[in-house]
């Protein structure tokens, strides 16, 4: 499946994964764009910026305490393990869409997230910041300043953290092998990270059972999913 001559192998010193909501699917994590996916059944514009907080945070908190459930209840599948696992042979950085924290759940050490995590709390007006650790009682949670509390995630139309999408692009753009996992490739910035691993001449090697935006630019695409393709893929380095 996985076609690396035994040289591309010993050549790879650091992977980079980019990974989005496929990889957490079949932990029972629903996706945002498949056929079952979160936005054909809700208004993304009344759930994930930040004026349909203002305007209705009790649904919008709501929604994301139901998220949250379903995540605290969720285990890392296989794909997320092979991942952690990986770095007993290689030098690995995760760059992720997802907001669930199952990387770190497994062991991944090196973890960037993206968007966010719905593990997190911050002020809506000051620099107050929290991790959760159980739900939360409140409908409204508020914070020691007095304003609402929110998810730490990044909404349409908010920029990415710009200290943890400055080390992004730098991992990118210094990486040998970047594996691209479960991410339809549509959401920018995260989707032009493709480009600065391409600029070092890093083989591109995607893991999604649907085309996407930038197969066309993969060096290797595996139509199947993480859980299955990810533990084939850490037996190349086990080998060697």
């Amino acid at each position: 499946m996985f076609k690396l001559t035994k040289d591309q192998i010993d050549s790879i010193k650091k992977i980079v994964f980019v990974t989005g909501a496929g990889i957490s699917q079949e932990s029972g994590i629903p996706t945002f764009r498949g056929k079952d996916g979160l936005w054909r059944k809700h208004d993304a514009m009344k759930l994930a910026t930040i004026d349909a907080f203002y305007d209705n945070p009790k649904l919008v908190w709501e929604w994301y305490n139901e998220r949250r459930a379903n995540i605290f209840a969720s285990k890392p599948n296989l794909g997320h393990k092979a991942i952690a696992e990986l770095e007993k042979y290689v030098k690995v950085a995760v760059l992720t869409q997802n907001i669930d924290g199952l990387h770190q759940k497994v062991g991944s050490t090196e973890v960037l997230e993206l968007h966010g995590s719905i593990i997190k709390i911050k002020c809506s007006v000051c620099n107050y910041k929290e991790e959760m650790t159980s739900e939360i009682s409140e409908i409204l949670p508020l914070c020691k300043c007095g304003n609402i509390l929110r998810p730490d995630v990044v909404w349409f139309g908010e920029s990415l953290p710009q200290d943890v999408w400055q080390k992004a692009m730098i991992l990118a753009s210094q990486c040998d092998l970047m594996v691209i996992v479960g991410t339809s490739l549509v959401v920018s910035p995260a989707n032009t990270l493709p480009i600065y691993a391409k600029q070092n001449n890093a083989i591109l090697i995607e893991i999604n059972p649907e085309n996407t935006e930038m197969s066309s630019e993969m060096d290797l695409v595996i139509r199947n999913t993480g859980a299955i393709s990810l533990p084939e893929f850490v037996s190349l380095f086990k080998k060697n």
